[in-house]
């Protein structure tokens, strides 16, 4: 599939699933004998996180959470709230957030916060963009799989504006 808006392929498609690979083995190795739940940031992980479950060979939970932006007038940025919370109770386990990409590390911040007061063991974070030059607050990121500069970043469910998203591959668009 390709596009013309896309300037470039960064991530194929084999290089997408052989991180996923890789990342699901760590995953079970440093998790066996551990009730772990993965749960998935919508709608931007939602490629990653199919891929990255088949690829985790021990028994695990899994669980979709969306975070979403209530438009600020008066800044650029907005108050960020559940739009879909978890159907799991997650207390008592160990979580693993799965994100598409971290930036900033506002929402992903936030949205650890939101978890952690509901008692799991602990809170972590796998995602597979990893933006170290605009990160504003630390957040646990435990597993990540390539770092990233770019900025117009889509596909493998990346999107702008809600295009572009069922790439098979991750692109950088020409302009947004």
């Amino acid at each position: 599939m390709s596009d013309p808006s896309i300037k470039q392929i960064i991530y194929s498609q084999e290089t997408l699933q052989k991180k996923a690979a890789e990342l699901g083995q760590r995953i079970s190795e440093d998790y066996r004998d551990k009730e772990l739940v993965l749960i998935a940031v919508l709608k931007g992980s939602m490629y990653f996180f199919a891929d990255l479950t088949r690829e985790i060979d021990i028994p695990i939970g899994v669980d979709m959470i969306s975070i979403g932006n209530i438009p600020d007038t008066t800044s650029r940025t907005g108050i960020v709230r559940i739009t879909k919370d978890l159907d799991l109770d997650i207390t008592g386990k160990h979580v693993l957030v799965i994100e598409d990409i971290i930036r900033t590390g506002l929402t992903t911040a936030y949205l650890i916060q939101s978890l952690e007061a509901r008692k799991p063991i602990d809170v972590k974070v796998c995602t597979l963009l990893y933006n170290p030059d605009r990160l504003l607050i630390n957040v646990p990121i435990a597993y990540y799989g390539f770092e990233v500069s770019r900025s117009w970043l889509v596909g493998y469910g990346m999107d702008i504006d809600e295009k572009w998203r069922n790439l098979p591959y991750i692109g950088e668009l020409d302009h947004p």
